[in-house]
């Protein structure tokens, strides 16, 4: 009798909980697998498309927080982006584990997940390319080859498809003009796949303070630049070229939050490579253009970094559980470095939000700008900084705050308008300088096309 009833019982908890099943999600296995789990945590879930691919498959996202659909002030954006390459699909089943299990734990009162929900954004985005990917699992594991399903439908690399910005960085640095949010190209929507459209779109809407796109072919965490700045053609290879951004020591060590936190990234020993602490800067592995890492940083106040999970790209079924292991702890910890560093509110003198107002950090040069009502989040390691917030319009404020290791710390500026007759105003650099250089395309190395980014 009492094994009938555990029986009983056992088959109730299935009929309302999350199922978490290690196997491979094709487009309407995964649309069903994200609707599941909305079902099951309504209150904090939301899913919505950003888009469609070539082939008109939707690019959905699962959202947690405790208000779904909506910006909290103060709670930060965060995103994580996987399956970009269609045939490297670890990424893709190891979002849809995460969102299965942030689901579950938080049912079940888990303290460290329902802290998470409570006070971030989380958006998560389980393939970028789903047309890709649909070709590479019509080959499935055993057939499947480096490139087949790689790219989008109109068979273009998505990770080689963003707005060169690198390209106008440089010029700015040489001839004066931002070294941050950076403005597209007149042209760019004709220059792009409709999937990189619907990303670009999604950056301009959410102001995402961190993200990591996930990609196989080695194990190592990836961080900008990917791009070389200054380097010389030999039969057009790419030299490689530590390119470090003025953040390389934060990049450094969000990077191994993740590899130190993953099973065994941090040995440095993996696929025949060998990477020091698991991480990389990117260019120092091999350049790259027009990437979506170094997008994320020059064009909006994302820091992305990449996360290459496996050395073969389309794993065995059996494999799945292992790699979910290996990487569940990392998954959380990486979210958990959004809220390092400082946030706070930038307000005028009857405490009204100001939007796009810029923060900037003496000895560091790359500012963010404030959202739409005024609250801004800046990553930042622990130390003592020089903060100024500067708006159009406004007297520029600055303070001194000392960061710690645990929570970001507070920091909120209240700006005095100008007077009308100030002949102090202190103007705001021009956002308008871009490039007219152009770059001439390359075949990719046999290197990149060996490595999933």
């Amino acid at each position: 009798m009492n094994v009938k009833l555990c029986a009983l019982l056992l088959a109730l908890l299935c009929k309302v909980a999350v199922s978490v099943s290690f196997h491979y999600h094709r487009y309407l296995e995964l649309v069903q697998a994200l609707n599941d789990i909305h079902n099951a945590c309504p209150y904090i879930t939301r899913i919505y498309s950003i888009g469609r691919s070539h082939q008109g498959r939707h690019l959905y996202v699962i959202e947690f927080t405790d208000q779904p659909g909506i910006h909290e002030l103060l709670e930060p954006e965060f995103k994580y982006v996987a399956n970009m390459h269609g045939n490297e699909i670890l990424g893709r089943e190891l979002l849809i584990q995460l969102a299965e299990f942030l689901c579950e734990e938080y049912r079940n009162g888990n303290q460290r997940i329902i802290s998470l929900i409570q006070n971030t954004r989380i958006h998560i985005m389980p393939s970028m390319n789903p047309d890709g990917y649909e070709v590479a699992a019509d080959q499935g594991p055993d057939a499947n080859g480096y490139l087949t399903g790689r790219n989008n439908y109109n068979d273009v690399d998505l990770n080689r498809n963003f707005p060169d910005l690198n390209i106008v960085l440089n010029y700015n640095e040489k001839h004066g003009g931002p070294t941050d949010h950076l403005k597209l190209p007149d042209n760019w929507k004709e220059q792009v796949e409709p999937e990189t459209l619907a990303m670009i779109l999604w950056m301009e809407n959410y102001n995402f303070v961190l993200s990591a796109n996930l990609h196989g072919g080695a194990v190592v965490a990836n961080y900008p630049f990917d791009k070389v700045k200054d380097y010389r053609n030999r039969g057009y290879r790419r030299m490689a070229s530590y390119t470090a951004t003025p953040d390389d020591k934060l990049f450094k060590t969000l990077a191994m939050a993740y590899s130190y936190a993953h099973g065994w990234m941090h040995h440095g020993w993996n696929c025949g490579d060998y990477f020091p602490n698991g991480i990389t800067n990117g260019a120092s592995w091999y350049s790259l253009s027009k990437g979506m890492q170094d997008f994320n940083y020059l064009f909006k106040n994302c820091f992305e970094i990449t996360l290459e999970l496996s050395c073969i790209k389309f794993p065995r079924e059996e494999e799945l559980e292992r790699e979910w292991f290996g990487n569940r702890e990392a998954l959380i910890t990486f979210i958990e470095q959004v809220h390092k560093g400082i946030k706070g509110m930038v307000t005028d003198e009857n405490n009204n939000g100001i939007g796009n107002a810029v923060i900037s950090v003496a000895g560091i040069s790359h500012n963010i700008f404030s959202g739409e009502e005024g609250d801004y989040f800046r990553l930042l390691l622990p130390d003592t900084y020089t903060v100024t917030a500067s708006a159009e319009g406004y007297y520029a404020k600055t303070a001194t705050v000392v960061v710690g290791p645990d929570e970001a710390t507070v920091l909120n500026f209240q700006l005095k308008k100008e007077k009308a007759s100030s002949n102090s105003r202190e103007k705001l650099p021009s956002r308008n300088l871009s490039s007219k250089n152009h770059i001439r395309k390359v075949a990719p190395r046999a290197a990149e096309r060996r490595k999933g980014r």
